[in-house]
């Protein structure tokens, strides 16, 4: 169906973005129907991808300048980007099973990064997805915006709430609460051998 209403949009599994020996791993849900699934990179071309990059560019995971589209001459330090689900979902929620299948993705995008230490997720669907990746139970690592959980690799996974327009909007999430995990995102970086 959004090949035939976009037929100029990537309309396909947006591919993971950044280096792939990042310490990093930011998690999102979802590619945007107008965002990431229009331009074929994650968090690109919609408002959750303006307050990401210019939020990772000021903590020192990107550098140049961020324009809404894949050729804008952003790159990623040390950090890789991905989603929980690959394609952009029917009206925008994944349903359970979208996201269990496009779980083994996820397994293989961390397994793939070798010098992994941090993963943030950006929502509960993105943080319930990690946890199962990594072989845990939803009932070991509870969701909470802020919240950093050591995983049974080793690796720190830290919660935020999606940064999302809706979320903004309505006062789940402000730059202040996105920008101090981002900032504990860091600091476990930084500590990490």
């Amino acid at each position: 169906m959004n090949r035939r209403s976009f037929p100029d949009f990537h309309n396909a599994p947006v591919p993971s973005f950044g280096p792939l020996d990042a310490r990093l791993l930011i998690v999102g849900l979802a590619p945007g129907l107008k965002g990431a699934n229009r331009t074929g990179r994650p968090f690109t071309g919609d408002y959750a991808g303006d307050l990401l990059y210019r939020t990772l560019a000021e903590f020192g995971f990107a550098a140049g300048t961020y324009d809404r589209r894949p050729d804008d001459g952003m790159t990623l330090v040390d950090c890789r980007i991905t989603n929980a689900v690959r394609c952009v979902p029917p009206e925008n929620k994944p349903t359970p099973a979208e996201t269990k299948t496009c779980r083994q993705f996820l397994a293989g995008e961390t397994s793939a990064l070798r010098r992994l230490a941090v993963i943030l997720a950006l929502g509960r669907v993105a943080h319930d997805s990690v946890v199962a990746a990594a072989g845990g139970r939803a009932v070991q690592f509870r969701f909470g915006h802020g919240v950093m959980h050591t995983l049974p690799s080793g690796r720190r996974l830290v919660d935020s709430y999606h940064c999302s327009r809706y979320n903004t909007q309505t006062g789940v999430l402000t730059e202040a609460m996105f920008r101090a995990a981002v900032a504990m995102a860091r600091a476990a970086v930084d500590v990490a051998t």
